[in-house]
């Protein structure tokens, strides 16, 4: 008999709620299913591989998902808890990083593929394999992986003794270590107390979800850019950032072609961040003769950002009301915290991994920072 634990949280993904790809999770006493995928330090694992392993813990997790990313230390420590009592942990990204819409990876500066899990992995220090299976998705199929984090922990026979959550709160004080529990009681050689809980997390980004992320694209391709003018004084309000948003500032012009080539990369850091509280200006140095030439590039890049062109000569003055520390050339970039604290400059193209990480980093990773 099962007995169902679970709490209700910000994002709670109940058991039965998998009817967008049909997929179901494994049955308590299935078999573990095979798979061979390749993992962040570039080797390719298969079941076999943790074949000394007296308990397997498989965790379907991901880069992006807040409730994933809350769950990342809490992974950490209990590979370090139960690596020499013989307990064998790999984590397995199910998603395809093509199903993901930008605006589902505001809580990350990451996102799933591949190149961006050996990134994580690399900040986080993940000592268990973490494996990669967006391509095929055909061992999170075989395991029905409703969601991100879903663990599934098999005993030395690899039958399937536990499926569902970690623990009982994401951010909260935990009060039923769920996993924990189970590892325990198979170690002891018991029954599994708790064998199924519900799983709360991102739901699986299974490929028939890449429509939904290129119709999002086409729909933020359909909003219009708009030019207005600003002057010294606009610039100095603009940086004293008298709100509660952050504030992205890029100068650039049309006839600076890394200007140019760099608002593709702030147009999908504005649909990254925009729900989340990140405002993005742009300045362009160009004069009043080439306001339609620089309105073209901004609707051609799709710059639906809040955009100036400022009216005067004096670029010292700019530069000053902005920040003291730009020498003048353009592209610079500054992203501004309200009541004006500076998190990160740029001068030339800006590095987009640093810059997203400034931005999540004061916006927060998981649902805590709500």
């Amino acid at each position: 008999m099962f007995r169902f634990s679970f709490s209700v949280g910000c994002a709670v993904v109940l058991l039965f709620v998998s009817a967008s790809a049909g997929k179901e999770p494994l049955s308590i006493g299935a078999a573990a299913p095979d798979f061979e995928l390749p993992g962040v330090d570039d080797k390719t694992y298969r079941l076999a591989d943790f074949a000394d392993a007296k308990v397997l813990v498989v965790v379907f997790t991901c880069n992006h998902c807040p409730t994933a990313q809350a769950y990342e230390d809490r992974l950490i420590r209990l590979h370090a808890d139960y690596k020499e009592r013989g307990v064998a942990v790999v984590a397995i990204s199910p998603n395809d990083p093509l199903a993901v819409r930008l605006d589902e990876l505001g809580y990350s500066d990451v996102g799933d593929s591949l190149a961006d899990m050996k990134i994580r992995a690399k900040d986080k220090g993940f000592t268990f394999p973490y494996l990669y299976d967006g391509e095929t998705q055909k061992a999170s199929a075989a395991y029905g992986v409703l969601a991100t984090p879903h663990v599934f922990i098999f005993d030395a026979d690899r039958k399937l003794r536990y499926v569902g959550r970690i623990d009982d709160s994401e951010v909260g004080t935990v009060k039923s270590h769920d996993a924990r529990n189970a590892i325990d009681a198979l170690l002891a050689g018991k029954p599994v107390p708790v064998e199924l809980t519900r799983v709360r997390g991102c739901s699986t980004k299974w490929s028939d979800k890449r429509a939904s992320a290129a119709a999002s694209l086409k729909q933020w391709d359909a909003e219009r850019a708009t030019l207005q003018t600003i002057d010294v004084d606009g610039a100095k309000k603009l940086a004293r950032n008298d709100t509660k948003k952050l504030r992205l500032i890029n100068v650039w012009a049309t006839w600076c072609g890394p200007c140019v080539g760099e608002l593709e990369e702030l147009v999908a850091i504005h649909r990254m961040y925009r729900r989340r509280g990140l405002d993005i200006v742009t300045i362009s140095l160009d004069g009043e003769k080439d306001r339609d030439a620089a309105l073209k590039v901004l609707n051609e890049k799709h710059v639906s950002a809040v955009n100036y062109r400022f009216t005067s000569d004096d670029l010292d003055a700019l530069a000053d009301a902005l920040d003291s520390k730009w020498r003048g050339p353009v592209p610079y970039t500054v992203l501004i915290a309200p009541g004006g604290k500076v998190l990160y400059r740029k001068q030339d193209a800006i590095d987009p991994l640093k810059l997203k990480k400034a931005i999540v980093e004061h916006l927060g990773r998981t649902y805590a920072a709500r």
